[in-house]
């Protein structure tokens, strides 16, 4: 056994690289870094590569239902959820409470299945 994160890197395929980097931008909130380092251009969600983290890359998201990511809001789930929205994202579904926090399916532009996630103030 271990006590690493379940998760430790998230990719996200999109058809847009700029377009998708100014949609999570706007709705996280994140400074997100340009990277042309590997074979393929990539978006990191953050300039800290110490801890658990994730990119956007240009690719074909999956069809139908493939894998949620649930990403943590700046701030309550509405606002994000309005933001998400105006950003081009689909809503799907209420705001659902778990002991950990809120929070809401949705599409991101490209179709991927996104959480909005909003935890439980400490």
């Amino acid at each position: 056994m271990t006590d690493m994160p379940t998760v430790v890197w998230t990719e996200i395929p999109v058809t847009d690289l700029d377009a998708a980097t100014a949609f999570y931008s706007d709705v996280f909130g994140w400074k997100m870094l340009h990277n042309e380092d590997g074979p393929n251009p990539i978006v990191n969600f953050t300039s800290d590569m110490s801890g658990v983290s994730g990119h956007l890359y240009p690719g074909k998201p999956a069809s139908g239902n493939g894998p949620t990511i649930h990403l943590a809001l700046p701030d309550k789930i509405e606002t994000g959820a309005v933001r998400a929205e105006k950003a081009g994202a689909t809503l799907i579904g209420p705001v659902i409470a778990i002991p950990p926090g809120r929070f809401q399916y949705a599409t991101d532009p490209d179709g991927n299945s996104i959480g909005l996630f909003e935890p439980t103030a400490a």
